[in-house]
């Protein structure tokens, strides 16, 4: 709490006080400091894959969707054969409105093996596809449609 003196703090022109660290962290959301956690992680070794895989997955839930899709991308460079991968890359260009491009990432996914036929069919993410000739195309092409 701030003292009665504070408010009559003498400070020089364009200099803010300090804010106590902890304050701050105290204030930030749990998914705010997992996110800047993990930035600082991704700042020193940008290739960990498993703080990478965190990372997207955070951003996702925090609606940076910009973010989340450089960090899938990144991934999808790193391990173009994962199937998860792909489909992650294929949900985040979905919400991202790049529909070609999330059609064609999700045949990456399926051609490397994704599954989780029950998963894609209720996931929120690809709300966007499910009326795309292309996509309808894709699910038939699979045998998840007939």
């Amino acid at each position: 709490m701030a003292s009665a003196d504070d408010a009559f703090e003498v400070r020089p022109p364009g200099r803010q006080r300090q804010s106590d660290p902890l304050e701050a962290l105290a204030q930030q959301s749990q998914l705010d400091f997992d996110i800047e956690f993990f930035k600082q992680i991704l700042d020193r070794e940008p290739d960990y894959l498993d703080v990478l895989r965190c990372q997207g997955e955070l951003l996702s839930r925090k609606g940076l969707h910009e973010r989340a899709l450089e960090v899938d991308r990144r991934l999808v460079n790193l391990l173009p054969g994962d199937c998860v991968v792909q489909y992650n890359l294929a949900c985040s260009l979905a919400v991202g409105g790049l529909h070609a491009d999330a059609i064609a990432a999700l045949r990456a996914a399926l051609a490397h093996g994704y599954d989780d036929f029950d998963h894609m069919e209720c996931d929120g993410d690809l709300d966007v596809l499910r009326e795309e000739p292309a996509y309808r195309d894709l699910l038939r092409e699979y045998g998840i449609m007939n």
